[in-house]
């Protein structure tokens, strides 16, 4: 039985693109982990990744996470508006196939011991694995912060850590860290700036008030936006449902005289959180999940792979509404990676079904090598296809930081610029890999099956495309930087793959 794990770590950084990405790549590099989401804000100063995979390989991934936060992050210089304990704030593991929840409070206490172990950082366990009552509650845990807690463990025995000195670290503070059913981050905005109706409205909401059971939620000001939102944890979101909670933050704000502009998910939502909304504002009768034709799909094919001549087209479905959805990304660079890993697929069966023929029989260790290539190479363009996501996105949280003063907008500036270059170089990095690809499937011509040359050649012509379209955001992110010396190596680089694509065995054209 496959076993997955879903975690959900959250860093107390949000402002410098750089250092999250840095924080998503040191997670990304565990073989087996698949970074699925990454949020950033810059009011609250805190990014959240979501990443999935088998325990270990996410526990590792986690793990190292920490040690990344360790090095770039410095509470004692830190502001934001979302409560905060560490570096590496909170590191939640959640049972998704598998996997029970009491695996999941293992492995919570397993990471939170080499937490220790590895970087001497104290830790906290909450929710399933707490080791007190008290403690189940996140909030409990970080009452007073950073520096409350930092004064406080000292001389009250009560907060000592559960694994650890009874002292924060310098820098890094300490790491609540735990296992729990999925729970949907969800925020609503006002249109006020008086953070305190929204402290008033998260107070009215919250369990631990008297209000709705499964809710967390507090009052945020959003000073780049100059609002006010209603930050809200659903930690059961088929007890208490999300339109239950819009309903009453919007009820509660009409006392105040103020309404909603806008709400948002951060992070991923269960598809069925959202058609219990969706059912609940139409007002459906008889409504099953069963009429919704992702779910009818996935229930009559079962996720069925090529070889099984099933629906393909329904495979490819979920990338192609994502592209067509009216939003920044994915966009054209995720799209050169797909097509540059659609490539080096296309090569991989080439080789695949080459070794299995009597013809090729004296190839078959040449063909592994080549197999070998294109599997990693496909590997890396599949990733980057979140990675050329993440870097646009990246350049979007840099234009969103603070402009007010002469220092704020030096910083934002080189934020925005710093960001720009990842965003050039990981198209780059997608068209010089599909350079490769294309050159590899020219080599494969010699040594494969005459049969599927033409597979071959519609592999290399999906690279030539990879490897150019990837190089049109390169180009476009060019325009936008002031390093001269960064600028002229990444022409030179291009001018480089653009002669790989001109190579010989370039694919024959159709009279």
């Amino acid at each position: 039985m496959k076993r997955l794990i879903e975690c959900v770590p959250n860093f107390s950084e949000g402002r410098d693109p750089a250092k999250v990405a840095a924080l998503v790549e040191v997670m990304r590099a565990i073989p087996g982990v698949f970074i699925l989401d990454r949020e950033s804000d810059v009011d609250h100063n805190r990014c959240v990744v979501t990443l999935a995979g088998e325990p270990e390989a996410v526990a590792e991934a986690a793990l190292l996470g920490v040690g990344k936060a360790l090095e770039l992050i410095d509470l004692t210089k830190h502001t934001g508006a979302h409560p905060r304990l560490g570096a590496a704030d909170v590191i939640p593991f959640i049972p998704v196939e598998g996997v029970t929840l009491d695996d999941c409070v293992a492995l919570a206490k397993r990471v939170g011991r080499e937490i220790w172990e590895r970087y001497k950082i104290p830790v906290y366990f909450y929710e399933a694995a707490a080791t007190r009552p008290d403690r189940t509650n996140l909030e409990n845990i970080r009452k007073g912060q950073f520096e409350g807690l930092r004064d406080d463990v000292l001389i009250n025995s009560n907060r000592a850590p559960d694994i650890g000195d009874a002292r924060l670290h310098p820098t890094a503070g300490a790491i609540v860290v735990g296992a729990r059913k999925f729970l949907i981050a969800y925020n609503i905005n006002l249109n006020t700036s008086d953070v305190e109706i929204a402290k008033k409205i998260g107070k009215v909401i919250r369990f631990s008030n008297g209000g709705l059971r499964y809710v967390k939620a507090m009052g945020v000001d959003l000073r780049a936006r100059q609002i006010a939102q209603v930050s809200i944890n659903l930690t059961d979101f088929e007890q208490t449902p999300m339109h239950r909670v819009f309903e009453m933050v919007e009820s509660e704000a009409r006392r105040y005289g103020v309404s909603i502009v806008g709400s948002e998910i951060v992070g991923l939502v269960p598809k069925r959180a959202l058609e219990m909304t969706a059912d609940f504002y139409l007002q459906l009768e008889n409504f099953s999940s069963s009429q919704v034709l992702e779910n009818r799909l996935e229930s009559s094919l079962g996720g069925i792979p090529a070889e099984t001549g099933g629906n393909l087209a329904a495979l490819a479905q979920p990338f192609l509404e994502a592209v067509a959805h009216p939003s920044a990304t994915p966009g054209g660079g995720s799209v050169a990676a797909l097509a540059g890993a659609l490539a080096a697929s296309l090569g991989q069966m080439v080789a695949g079904l080459s070794r299995k023929k009597k013809s090729q029989f004296t190839l078959i260790e040449k063909l592994s090598e080549e197999l070998a290539g294109l599997q990693a190479s496909a590997r890396f363009l599949t990733e980057a296809i979140d990675r050329d996501a993440a870097s646009y996105d990246a350049v979007l949280a840099a234009f969103k930081l603070p402009k007010e003063t002469v220092e704020d907008q030096a910083s934002r500036e080189r934020a925005i610029q710093v960001a720009t270059q990842g965003a050039a170089e990981v198209p780059l990095s997608v068209a010089q890999h599909a350079a490769e690809v294309y050159e590899k499937l020219g080599q494969l011509e010699a040594i494969s099956s005459a049969s599927m040359l033409s597979d071959l050649r519609v592999g290399r012509l999906m690279a030539a495309a990879a490897a150019r379209g990837a190089m049109e955001n390169v180009a476009i992110n060019l325009d936008s930087l002031t390093d001269a010396a960064f600028i002229d190596d990444m022409r030179r680089k291009m001018k480089e793959v653009e002669a790989r694509l001109v190579s010989p065995h370039a694919p024959a054209g159709r009279s």
